[in-house]
């Protein structure tokens, strides 16, 4: 008999985790997070998600962002896609053209894993 193990994406994890407010974060849970965090923790990849959700329609494709940054096509992409396989933005491909939208849940369950800090 086979264990079946919970895979959780860096979006699921934070979801199911209560606010680092309210309780430890295990070792475990942190493990799951550290990928999402990282993800936007890059001041390109934090800018782009800016620039996506900024955006007409909440969605732009690689061309509407490449005269944001002094950085190649390709390099864009890659952060793109990075920021694609945490689970931070959407992409939706039409034609030649990948279009690019924030995954608004992703960025709530973020929030809400940090609570309300006050100071």
């Amino acid at each position: 008999m086979s264990k079946s193990v919970l895979e959780l994406t860096p979006v699921e994890a934070v979801a199911c985790c209560s606010p680092v407010t309210s309780e430890p974060l295990s070792a475990e849970a942190a493990d799951r997070i550290v990928p999402l965090v990282k993800a936007i923790a890059d001041p390109v990849r934090l800018r782009l998600v800016s620039l996506v959700a900024s955006h007409a329609d909440g969605e732009a494709c690689v061309c509407d962002l490449n005269d944001a940054f002094d950085l190649s096509q390709p390099t864009i992409s890659h952060h793109l896609k990075l920021l694609h396989e945490s689970g931070i933005l959407d992409r939706e491909k039409r034609g030649v053209w990948v279009y690019y939208r924030v995954n608004a849940g992703a960025l709530r369950d973020l929030a809400a894993l940090l609570g309300g800090v006050t100071a």
